[in-house]
């Protein structure tokens, strides 16, 4: 591997470490949203390996994180607080008890299997079939999640879950995730999807199998979404139906947008930079010290000003901040200009 290309993945992974030592040395409230930031990163990351190298919009990986979220959440809530808050659960989930890796594992394994089955009759669509199929999938699972008492909290809270998501757990889940979506991007099956994402009926002549290639990212993609679920309820120390729906779904489907959904580095970017403001502004919403002063925004802004960022970079930048690209080797253009300097 020439240190070139090796840069690709070094790049991303030393962002990720610079921002998690400015966070780890920073106290209170701010230092919880660093750790958002980093575990929201995960799934952006998680979201550009399908969308990124298929092109097909996918609205429904956060149906993957709502079960990696469940799952784990489930997994690790204490025995006896299940058999009293949630006694309608089925016998093999009451009594399952698992630890904070082991739950993790399950988080993924799930995560994965949805994405297959589901993609399995999605994964023929494209265009805006594809997205409004995945968007039905959201809107299935979170339904199933708020009703169904016998898998779950349904509409309540689930937790308390053990709130092992520290600097450390979210640090190497990010890293994790952009590894896998390194490795996989160099693979011959995600060359096959983007020669078909670029042209399909020239990808189809030469034998690429579209379909396959598509379900396969969007099953890795999945587990990757359910590791990013599990990774956020032990964030959080409980979950809801409503924290892993719509809200989560746009909001970082801007941020791989803004970031440039067609690189690794455009993923990254794009979700420390506008996961950082979001979480920001939401805590200027409550009031907060920057500098010595106190910010108190008034509530709604947070929306508005991602809302405008979106807009602007889709009017001014279509391609993302990136424009799309890898990041580039540093020396590179000195390596270029040197011999006529």
């Amino acid at each position: 591997m020439s240190i070139r290309r090796a840069w690709e993945l070094i790049g991303p992974a030393l962002l990720v470490v610079g921002v998690a030592l400015v966070g780890s040395v920073t106290s209170g409230s701010m230092e919880f949203q660093f750790r958002v930031v980093l575990v929201t990163a995960s799934l952006v990351v998680a979201l550009h390996v399908f969308v990124g190298n298929s092109g097909v919009i996918s609205f429904g990986h956060v149906s993957f994180v709502a079960l990696g979220a469940m799952s784990a959440g489930l997994a690790t809530t204490p025995v006896e607080i299940k058999s009293r808050s949630m006694s309608e659960l089925f016998p093999v989930l009451a009594d399952l008890q698992l630890s904070n890796l082991e739950s993790l594992g399950l988080a993924a394994v799930l995560g994965g299997a949805y994405a297959f089955v589901v993609g399995v009759p999605i994964m023929r669509l494209s265009g805006l079939q594809a997205g409004i199929a995945t968007f039905a999938v959201i809107i299935i699972t979170n339904n199933v999640f708020r009703n169904w008492d016998r898998i779950g909290s349904a509409a309540r809270a689930l937790g308390p879950i053990p709130e092992t998501t520290g600097f450390v757990q979210a640090t190497v889940g990010l890293l994790l995730a952009i590894v896998v979506a390194y490795f996989y991007q160099a693979t011959r099956h995600a060359r096959m999807l983007r020669a078909a994402r670029e042209d399909p009926a020239a990808a189809q002549s030469s034998g690429v199998n579209i379909y396959r290639q598509r379900l396969l990212a969007f099953t890795i993609s999945g587990a990757m979404a359910g590791l990013s679920g599990g990774l956020l309820a032990h964030l959080f120390g409980s979950i809801t139906t409503e924290v892993v729906f719509l809200d989560l779904t746009f909001i970082t489907l801007a941020m791989l947008v803004v970031g440039g959904i067609g690189s690794l580095w455009g993923a990254v970017v794009g979700a420390l930079s506008i996961a950082g403001l979001n979480s920001f502004l939401a805590e200027a919403e409550r009031e907060v010290t920057l500098v010595g002063l106190d910010l108190d925004l008034p509530s709604g802004t947070r929306l508005v000003v991602l809302g405008i960022i979106m807009a602007a970079v889709l009017l001014f930048r279509p391609s993302g901040l990136t424009s799309g690209r890898e990041l580039s080797w540093p020396l590179a253009r000195r390596g270029r200009t040197a011999p006529g300097g």
